[in-house]
């Protein structure tokens, strides 16, 4: 408490005043909390003092509240990256990040509890920073952090407004932001140790040196072969605890085979409702889920069947989570590996020719650009669209196709294309696309 309540005189968050004829300041308390590391242990004690937000008025004490933060898949991404280029990748922990964010308005909270002297007990705090409560304070320290940053020369990701990229010549650098917690990704370690120096300067931070642990997952590498995995065994661990399923038996797979889910399983009866009200259900779903986002993609299909059932789950349902739950207690210990092998390459480069080769039999129009046809076709206005579809292909590489369909046409491509067949029941139509070879060959170069 000691500690919480020197930030906030270093960050200048209040001043003392008496208060305002006609405001009413809102409440704060003080909330404990356990930090865990890697391997379930306790790392710290944290006391932080949080204001009573849920009194503000929307209009009054606070306007816009959003604050992007990075998606997990982002982070995986970038994670591949580093593995298959073996790339550093540091971690940071902002100190009471949101102490450094900016009020637009005014606001006003009761002092401290434990902290008020005799002679200002009258007294109450305005508010000059942001703190942990308060309904803009996300937002109020993402605004800070994103203008701090660009004007150390980063550039912040169109798609993905908490990462961003640095290049100069050959070197390379990626910070990724998620609340308080920093990634900082290059190829350079002097680099990477001026951007830790210059945002110490900026912020309060804790140094944790090489990433190891964030955001509940697990990170190991070997760097001798260019690997990179991901594991949430302490996470699983305490979401077998949370349903008590840590003495259960382990399961083997994540759905039984010939398990078949239905509405007809759903509660009928109020006193069935009522038992199944007392499971939670939609919690097991969650706590799975976030596993299954990060690090464990063969959850998906058990997870998106009993899913559908959170609204009013039956028993035969809560049986099934029950068996996702035993599959993650016998494959805690599973590893999402990324890695930078020839062998990894060599996978996906043989299903991406198999993927071309099988389109290609199929004998219809691909584009590869997200681009309207416009900018592929020489003519685009002599073509009369019937049909457009949009398939997703994800390998280790990922794009979109988009497949057009023309009728009543024919364009001059030069030589090289395959001849397209007409389905429009119209005979001359020949269309010829090379975008797909060009886009193999450069995947296969890359590789």
């Amino acid at each position: 408490m000691r500690s919480e309540m020197d930030s906030m005189s270093e960050n200048q968050v209040w001043t003392l005043v008496e208060p305002p004829e006609g405001i009413k300041p809102i409440g704060c308390k003080w909330v404990f909390k356990k930090k865990i590391d890697m391997d379930g242990n306790v790392q710290t004690y944290k006391g932080r003092l949080v204001a009573k937000g849920f009194r503000k008025i929307h209009g009054v004490d606070y306007d816009e509240t959003f604050s992007p933060v990075a998606m997990f898949k982002s982070i995986r991404i970038l994670l591949a990256v580093v593995a298959f280029h073996d790339y550093e990748i540091l971690q940071m922990d902002v100190k009471t990040a949101f102490l450094n964010g900016k009020l637009e308005e005014d606001v006003y909270m009761t002092q401290p509890e434990g902290f008020v002297t005799p002679e200002d007990a009258r007294k109450v705090c305005k508010l000059q920073r942001s703190i942990y409560g308060l309904k803009q304070a996300s937002r109020s320290w993402n605004l800070h952090f994103n203008e701090a940053i660009q004007e150390f020369g980063f550039i912040r990701n169109e798609d993905e407004p908490c990462v961003y990229k640095k290049f100069s010549g050959s070197i390379v650098s990626f910070l990724i932001l998620y609340v308080d917690d920093i990634l900082i990704i290059g190829n350079d370690v002097p680099t990477l140790q001026s951007i830790k120096t210059w945002s110490s300067s900026c912020f309060s931070m804790k140094d944790l040196g090489e990433a190891a642990y964030i955001l509940g997952v697990k990170i190991y590498r070997d760097r001798s072969r260019r690997l990179l995995g991901l594991s949430q065994s302490t996470y699983i661990d305490k979401v077998l605890k949370r349903f008590s399923m840590k003495e259960s038996k382990r399961g083997f797979l994540p759905i039984r085979h010939g398990i078949s889910l239905s509405k007809e399983m759903c509660p009928s009866t109020p006193q069935e409702r009522e038992r199944m009200s007392q499971i939670p259900y939609a919690s097991a779903i969650g706590s799975i889920m976030y596993a299954m986002i990060c690090t464990r993609p063969d959850l998906s299909y058990a997870l998106s069947m009993t899913s559908r059932y959170q609204a009013n789950p039956g028993e035969g349902h809560w049986t099934t989570v029950k068996n996702i739950l035993k599959y993650l207690k016998r494959t805690k210990d599973v590893f999402l590996v990324y890695g930078g092998e020839e062998k990894l390459a060599s996978e996906a480069t043989k299903e991406t020719v198999w993927i071309k080769g099988f389109i290609s039999e199929l004998r219809i129009i691909i584009s590869i650009a997200d681009a309207a046809i416009a900018k592929e076709f020489p003519n685009p206005f002599a073509l009369k669209f019937i049909r457009v579809n949009y398939v997703e292909v994800e390998t280790i590489f990922s794009w979109r196709l988009r497949i057009q369909v023309s009728r009543n046409q024919s364009c001059d491509f030069s030589p090289g294309f395959l001849p397209l067949f007409d389905i429009s029941g119209n005979r001359g139509t020949k269309e010829f696309v090379s975008c797909f070879d060009d886009l193999i060959k450069k995947l296969c170069k890359s590789t």
